[in-house]
C-alpha cells in the first residue's frame, strides 16, 4: 500500500474477509444437520475453527478502523467531528440490533418476546464504540501515552477476569440491561469480555497511526504480529499455568482451563500479519466495497436467515436440516445474494432515502391539507359550544 494513501484498503479486505466468514458460519452452523457434526471429523474441525476466529476479528477490527479515523484528524476533545459521528454510529447500531429483534406480528398482538431483549454482534459494537469515545475524551489533554494504555489495559481486565465474571448472573439489573453483561438469558455476545476486543484493536490503530510512516513498518508489524499471534496460540496457556504455579494465583490456571480469549486473539494476530502481507493485492474494487458495507450485508442476512420482523427465515424452515453438499452450496449461494442485494442497496441509498423523505413529506402535507378543514371547523364548534356554556353560568357577557 502506498504511505500516501489514507485508507487502508487491507483493513477493508479484512471486513469483507470477515462478513463473508460470518454469513457462511451462520448459514451451516444454523442449518446443518446435528447428525453430520462430527468432532472427530477434521474437515469439520477445521471449519469449526476458523468460524471461531471470525467474531474477534470482527470486533478488533471495527475497534481498530473507528479509532484510526477518530484520532487521525486534527481536533481534540468535544471538537473532534468524529466525536459526535461516533455517538451517533454507536446508538444507531444499538437501535438496528434491537430493531432486527423485533416481531412485527407478536406487536400487532400486543406483546413484544423475550428475544427482543437479547444482545447480539450489533449491540455490543455500538456500545464498544461509546466506550472507546468515553475512553479517548478521558485521556485527552493527557500524555501521549495514556490513551494507548488505558485501552490495552481494558483488554488485560476483561480477559484475564473472564472466569470471575463469566457466571454472573447480574440479577440484581433489569433483564434488558443484565444482557449486555451476561449470557444467562440467551445472550448471542454480551460486552464483556468481548469490548476487549474491540479495545485492542483501538490500541492497534494507535500504535498504527504514530508509527506507520517508519521506513521499514510493515516489515516490524508483519513479523511482530506473526510472533506474537503464535505465542498466543501455541505457548499462552503453558505460560498461564506456569504462572499459576509460580505466584499460587489461581485465577492464572483458569484461564488456561478456558483459554479462548488469548488463543483467538493470538488469531486476529495472524489474520493481521497475512492480511498486511498481500496488502498490495487488496484493492479489487468489489471486495473494498463489500469491505464497506459490512453493516447493509449484516442486516441484509439477519432478515434472510433468521427472519427479522415476522419470523420467516430460512433458520424457521431448515433449522438443523440440510446435508453437508446442500449446506455448503446453499451457503455460497447465500453469500452472493445477501452481498449482491447489500451492495445494491448502498449503491441506490442516497435515491433511496430521499425517496423515502419525499414521500414522507409529501404524506404529511396531504393529511394536513385534508384535515385543515376539519380541524377549522372543529375549533369553531368547540369555541361556540364553550361561549354559550360560559353565558349559561353568566360568566361572560353577551
Amino acid at each position: 500500500m502506498d504511505k500516501k494513501t489514507t485508507r487502508l484498503y487491507f483493513i477493508d479486505a479484512m471486513r469483507a474477509w470477515a462478513i463473508l466468514m460470518m454469513l457462511q458460519g451462520h448459514f451451516i452452523d444454523g442449518l446443518l444437520d446435528n447428525a453430520f457434526r462430527d468432532n472427530t471429523d477434521l474437515t469439520y474441525n477445521i471449519w469449526k475453527y476458523f468460524r471461531g476466529i471470525t467474531a474477534p476479528v470482527f470486533f478488533t477490527v471495527s475497534g481498530f478502523i473507528f479509532t484510526y479515523l477518530l484520532i487521525r484528524v486534527p481536533q481534540k476533545g468535544f471538537q473532534n467531528p468524529r466525536v459526535s459521528k461516533g455517538i451517533k454510529r454507536g446508538l444507531q447500531l444499538i437501535f438496528i440490533g434491537y430493531l432486527l429483534r423485533t416481531n412485527l406480528l407478536g406487536i400487532f398482538e400486543g406483546q413484544i418476546y423475550d428475544s427482543f431483549y437479547l444482545v447480539d454482534v450489533l449491540h455490543c459494537i455500538g456500545l464498544s464504540l461509546l466506550g472507546i469515545i468515553g475512553i479517548y475524551l478521558w485521556s485527552n489533554n493527557k500524555s501521549k501515552m495514556l490513551l494507548p494504555v488505558l485501552l490495552l489495559g481494558v483488554t488485560g481486565l476483561l480477559f484475564l477476569f473472564e472466569p470471575v465474571y463469566k457466571d454472573w448472573s447480574f440479577g440484581f439489573m433489569p433483564q434488558a440491561l443484565a444482557n449486555f453483561l451476561t449470557k444467562t438469558h440467551g445472550s448471542v455476545f454480551t460486552i464483556i469480555p468481548w469490548f476487549g476486543y474491540t479495545t485492542f484493536g483501538a490500541f492497534m490503530s494507535v500504535m498504527f497511526t504514530r508509527y506507520k510512516n517508519h521506513n521499514y513498518f510493515y516489515e516490524y508489524a508483519i513479523s511482530l504480529s506473526a510472533l506474537v499471534g503464535l505465542i498466543l496460540i501455541f505457548l499462552s496457556s503453558d505460560v498461564l499455568v506456569g504462572l499459576s504455579s509460580l505466584t499460587g494465583i489461581t485465577l492464572f490456571e483458569a484461564i488456561a482451563l478456558n483459554n479462548y480469549l488469548f488463543i483467538r486473539l493470538g488469531d486476529v494476530f495472524m489474520v493481521f500479519a497475512v492480511f498486511m502481507i498481500f496488502r498490495r493485492l487488496m484493492t479489487n474494487t468489489t471486495l473494498l466495497k463489500i469491505g464497506q458495507s459490512t453493516l447493509s450485508i449484516y442486516v441484509v442476512h439477519f432478515v434472510v436467515l433468521y427472519g427479522s420482523f415476522t419470523g420467516l427465515g430460512l433458520y424457521r424452515f431448515f433449522h438443523h436440516e440440510l446435508s453437508p453438499l446442500v449446506a455448503i452450496s446453499g451457503a455460497v449461494v447465500f453469500m452472493i445474494v445477501c452481498t449482491y442485494i447489500a451492495l445494491q442497496y448502498e449503491r441506490k441509498k442516497a435515491l433511496i432515502k430521499s425517496s423515502i423523505t419525499k414521500n414522507i413529506t409529501q404524506g404529511f402535507n396531504t393529511v394536513h391539507s385534508n384535515l385543515l378543514p376539519w380541524y377549522i371547523f372543529t375549533q369553531k364548534l368547540i369555541k361556540g359550544f364553550v361561549s354559550k356554556l360560559l353565558r349559561s353560568f353568566g360568566l361572560i357577557k353577551n
